[in-house]
Formats: structure tokens, C-alpha cells, sequence
């Protein structure tokens, strides 16, 4: 779950499932990726970058060397490893399930896909079937006759 001991007063924020389905799931290449990366790091962890740096991918690191913020949300796991995002960023993506998938490319400064000639991509679908919050319908300006 965490790869430190949380605090006796922090407690983690998991949302895994929404009407059953699971927050975040990732592709067959993604596994692949996933367990060579694991070959030469057994323990990580995924966090959805908020898009700074390295834009919005999500990024793989050891679990030992990434400390789980207090505002951090678990959206799950894929194929075993935890996958987080910043609480102010699961706002604005609670209404989406996040796929994380593979694609050519160099990873992220500091995520362990770089180097690797592939990199991990987050890509997502909207909730359907009431999941997800109704968008307000689009007022269209007036036209002058």
C-alpha cells in the first residue's frame, strides 16, 4: 500500500471504483512495461504528473524514493503497483477512468520508463451510464437581427 508507515494521523484517501468500475486500468503494453521495469525495480508506484515538467504523463518511480503526499488520492492499482494524483487533480478527473498505455518515446526526466525508448501514457474515457456529473448545456449568444 504505502512504502513508508503513514502517520498514526494521516489517513489515505483510496477512491478505486466508481459504480463498480475501476478508476484506473492499464493496456497489455503497460503490463509488459510495467514488469520489465520491475526487473530491476521490484517495488514502485505510479503518480499522475499534474503537468509540469513532464506534462501529464503518469510517472513510475521507485516506491522508496517517492513520498505519498498527504493530499494524494489512490486511484487503484495495475497489475500491482499503486497508482496516485494529487487530490486537487482528481477533482478536475473524478468523471474519468484513467488507461495508462505505452507509446515510443523517451519517459519522463525522473520516471523509470526513461531511458527505456518507450514511455508511459495516460489516456481516459468518461464515465458513462450516470457516473459522471451532467455538463450544464452550452447558452448560445444571441444574434442581432
Amino acid at each position: 500500500m504505502f512504502h513508508r508507515e503513514p502517520s498514526a494521523s494521516r489517513k489515505e484517501q483510496t477512491v478505486t471504483e466508481t459504480h463498480g468500475e475501476p478508476r484506473v486500468l492499464a493496456t497489455d503494453a503497460a503490463i509488459d512495461l510495467i514488469r520489465e521495469i520491475r526487473r530491476d525495480h521490484p517495488d514502485i508506484l505510479f503518480h499522475q504528473s499534474g503537468g509540469c515538467c513532464d506534462g501529464s504523463s503518469p510517472m513510475c518511480y521507485p516506491a522508496d524514493d517517492y513520498i505519498v503526499g498527504d493530499n494524494d488520492v489512490k486511484l487503484g492499482e495495475i497489475d500491482g503497483v499503486p497508482v496516485y494524483i494529487s487530490a486537487s487533480q482528481y477533482e478536475v478527473w473524478k468523471h474519468t477512468q484513467l488507461i495508462i498505455d505505452v507509446v515510443p518515446g523517451r519517459g519522463g526526466m525522473f520516471s523509470l520508463d526513461n531511458g527505456r525508448e518507450k514511455r508511459f501514457l495516460t489516456r481516459s474515457r468518461l464515465f458513462g451510464g450516470g457516473e459522471a456529473c451532467a455538463v450544464p448545456p452550452r447558452a448560445l449568444p444571441r444574434r442581432e437581427t
